[in-house]
């Protein structure tokens, strides 16, 4: 007998969650008779009334597509209108752990003064994490009263300023709100927050940095729970001394918020960087930085570097054990869902909750930087199954028993004109590769997960924060009643081996970082031409240089050993050969000076290449003792000519390298020892082709290695990285070679990153 069709059968998809997904949020299809439409419409309501106000939920993710998924952008400014949407109206009972990994804008700033984990998208996810319910029963408020108390709070927490406000009552005054508006109890404690800011020694230097004002709310609240008479240096070094205030702060100041006491948790309470290794060999520090680079190459490993012993509350421990639903929110790939589950314990912690429903929401689009090119096939665009593979190469042990969902973007709910229009912006969605997925172990649900609003208010296909949470709801209805359909397997610890990762504690205090830069830079002179530079002039090279130490991590400070300062050097004074190069700066060993022509002074980025290029030639220091150009002449007939390069001996050398790594980085530049003085490097250069010298090399390709924005001509030669290998061109493979070599020796060498980093 043939199989009996059901009336679900008339629902497109063959998965029945995708069906009961797709009746949920469309209705039932058109053309059905009546009797088959009030049966699809008791189940869409039976589906839509399930009871869920007990059920658990805790996500997992970043700052904006945790918060959107939770509650809402709460960063944008049309949030507010409608604030009481997502995740936390269907299921009051969500909790976020989110990642604390960010270093850039306000929370890089904050970073320069306190020894806190990033707070930015903290803020962000509690703003969303407020609910109508708690508000109104907490203070006595309509909803319409409850909506605009969210709205002061948005214009409060997401104001910025750039100088230092003269009272807190000046402060508060330039947000627009007034917190005599808010309920009592609410604008008492914030107003108390915002005048700790300018009463706690600790706190008042924040104030004269550019901030957002919800971040220094947020760390008066954790601040407030710390005995003033404990100093930030004291902080620094005693980790159980933050972790507990840190804990109650930030629950004290979601319950006045109204958002819950344990609505929002750091994934850590230890300060953590991001670090990036991309396919070529490159690897580098900081979140901000990797979001901005355009590397051309796809991130291969990503990992986070602790600055002690990482430390995860007990209380995110147990959310996670308790969960009843299980999410992975959408977000930046590398940093946002990754470094959660880096952290030693969490991502054990969710694969031994083996009832839960867990699921994670696919991103829509790829991201310049991170999911703009696939590790299988450079040539191709960002799928689902890269998304997976990356997840899967990056957190501890795996992806196996984190999710077993995964829910995708349905395009064929997108306008086509839409798509045309991103297409031309240079935005693609990431295409959803049905098959493997399923291959994975994993499966996919696709379905109109975008906000409608968003697309008709700003043009934008971004996720639906009630679409979904109806999604969600509607797949933990089937998990619920068919819990036979999931195909878990039972955890096996020793299936799962997290032991090889282990704990990253490599990275340095931002604090303390910017504390030496500060001291280092006192004894840096500045010059014009030989002369002690105005004030204004001295002040603006020291903040510039202070900037970019700050903003390249990866640089040792000790790479600052050799220089003695900087001097800038007037146009017609320059007297510099620019036969084989167009930078207009150089160390000069002599007297371990930069000189930098004046006219680089004019933009910062022009300022950061010339100085950067310096300091890596400054790593050679004074290796040379002599330098010459001889011509290559057989039969009178010139061929070519022959750099001749002679060190000095070991003991006169002020350079950062020893004798072998010298010796090292030499042959990588195609210098050849001279068999019978180990002292003396030959470089044959054919007919009139250009030579890029080593010490200009070395500053080429610090400066490429750092931000490969800089230094193109270093970028051109790279790029044979790129080219498959042919076994038919031997010198193409060589050449390959030497790169990846010189790569290497710049990541483990220079910036003594790997396993032989001293």
């Amino acid at each position: 007998m043939g199989r009996q069709l059901s009336a679900l059968d008339l629902l497109p998809h063959a998965d029945l969650r995708e069906k009961l997904v797709e009746l949920v949020l469309y209705g039932q299809p058109a053309g059905l008779d009546a009797e088959t439409v009030v049966q699809f419409q008791h189940l869409r309501i039976a589906l839509e009334d399930k009871a869920v106000e007990d059920v658990q939920i805790v996500v997992f993710g970043g700052g904006t597509g945790l918060s959107n998924l939770i509650g809402g952008d709460s960063r944008i400014e049309t949030w507010a209108r409608k604030p009481f949407v997502g995740l936390k109206e269907f299921f009051p009972q969500t909790r976020a752990i989110v990642c604390v990994t960010d270093d850039g804008g306000s929370t890089g700033e904050l970073q320069k003064d306190l020894p806190l984990i990033a707070l930015g998208d903290i803020r962000h996810v509690l703003l969303s994490s407020i609910q109508s319910a708690r508000l109104q029963t907490l203070y006595g408020l309509t909803l319409s009263q409850a909506v605009d108390v969210v709205s002061a709070l948005s214009s409060l927490f997401n104001y910025r300023f750039n100088q230092r406000p003269d009272t807190a009552t000046t402060l508060v005054g330039q947000t627009g709100v007034d917190l005599q508006c808010l309920p009592l109890l609410m604008g008492e404690a914030l107003a108390g927050l915002v005048a700790l800011l300018f009463t706690d020694p600790r706190l008042s230097p924040t104030l004269s940095r550019p901030h957002c004002l919800g971040n220094l709310i947020l760390a008066a609240a954790i601040y407030a729970e710390i005995p003033q008479e404990i100093t930030n240096d004291e902080l620094m070094t005693g980790r159980e001394l933050l972790a507990a205030p840190l804990s109650r702060g930030l629950g004290a100041l979601s319950t006045i918020l109204g958002a819950g006491e344990q609505a929002v948790f750091p994934c850590t309470s230890t300060q953590a960087q991001l670090s990036v290794l991309y396919s070529n060999g490159v690897q580098v520090i900081g979140e901000y930085k990797s979001g901005y680079a355009q590397r051309g190459y796809p991130v291969e490993h990503v990992f986070v570097e602790f600055c002690q012993e990482p430390h995860v509350d007990s209380d995110v421990l147990d959310a996670i054990a308790q969960a009843d639903i299980l999410i992975m929110a959408p977000g930046s790939l590398y940093s946002s869902l990754i470094p959660i589950f880096q952290v030693p314990g969490l991502a054990q912690a969710v694969r031994k909750n083996q009832r839960a429903l867990k699921i994670l929401v696919s991103n829509l689009w790829v991201q310049a930087g991170e999911t703009d090119l696939s590790m299988g096939d450079v040539e191709r665009k960002f799928h689902v199954s890269d998304l997976l593979r990356a997840y899967d190469r990056n957190i501890p042990g795996g992806t196996k028993d984190l999710f077993e969902q995964v829910l995708c973007l349905s395009l064929k709910d997108v306008p086509a004109s839409v798509l045309q229009r991103y297409a031309v912006e240079g935005k693609v969605p990431i295409y959803l590769d049905r098959e493997k997925v399923r291959a994975q172990g994993f499966t996919p649900i696709e379905c109109g997960i975008f906000s409608r609003t968003a697309l008709a208010e700003h043009g934008v296909i971004q996720h639906g924060p009630n679409h979904l949470a109806k999604v969600i709801k509607t797949l933990w209805a089937v998990f619920d009643h068919f819990p036979s359909l999931e195909q878990g397997s039972i955890y096996n610890e020793a299936l799962v081996d997290e032991s090889v990762w282990g704990s990253r504690i490599r990275a340095e205090r931002p604090t303390s970082r910017y504390r030496l830069i500060e001291q280092r830079l006192i004894d840096l002179s500045i010059e014009v031409s030989g002369c002690t530079a105005a004030p204004e002039l001295t002040d603006r090279i020291q903040r510039m240089v202070k900037a970019i130490l700050w903003r390249h991590p990866d640089i040792p400070l000790t790479h600052l050993e050799s220089v003695r300062g900087i001097v800038c050097v007037e146009q017609e004074l320059w007297r510099r050969n620019q036969k084989w190069d167009s930078i207009f700066s150089y160390y000069d060993p002599e007297d371990g000076l930069i000189r930098i022509r004046e006219d680089q002074l004019q933009q910062e980025q022009t300022f950061e290449v010339a100085f950067l290029v310096a300091l890596g030639q400054s790593l050679l220091g004074n290796y040379a003792r002599h330098k010459e150009m001889k011509p290559l002449k057989i039969d009178n007939v010139t061929l070519g000519k022959v750099y001749h390069l002679h060190l000095r001996p070991v003991i006169q050398r002020t350079c950062w390298f020893n004798d072998q790594e010298l010796s090292r980085y030499l042959e990588l530049t195609r210098m050849l020892p001279v068999k019978s003085d180990p002292s003396h490097f030959t470089r044959l250069i054919n007919g009139d082709e250009g030579f890029t010298p080593p010490g200009m090399l070395m500053g080429l390709n610090y400066a490429w290695y750092l931000d490969n924005r800089f230094a193109s001509h270093v970028e051109y030669k790279m790029a044979v990285m790129k080219i498959a290998p042919s076994s038919l061109i031997p010198e193409q493979v060589k050449m390959l070679g030497r790169r990846q070599q010189l790569i290497t020796f710049f990541r483990e060498v220079v910036f003594r990153k790997g396993q032989s980093g001293k």
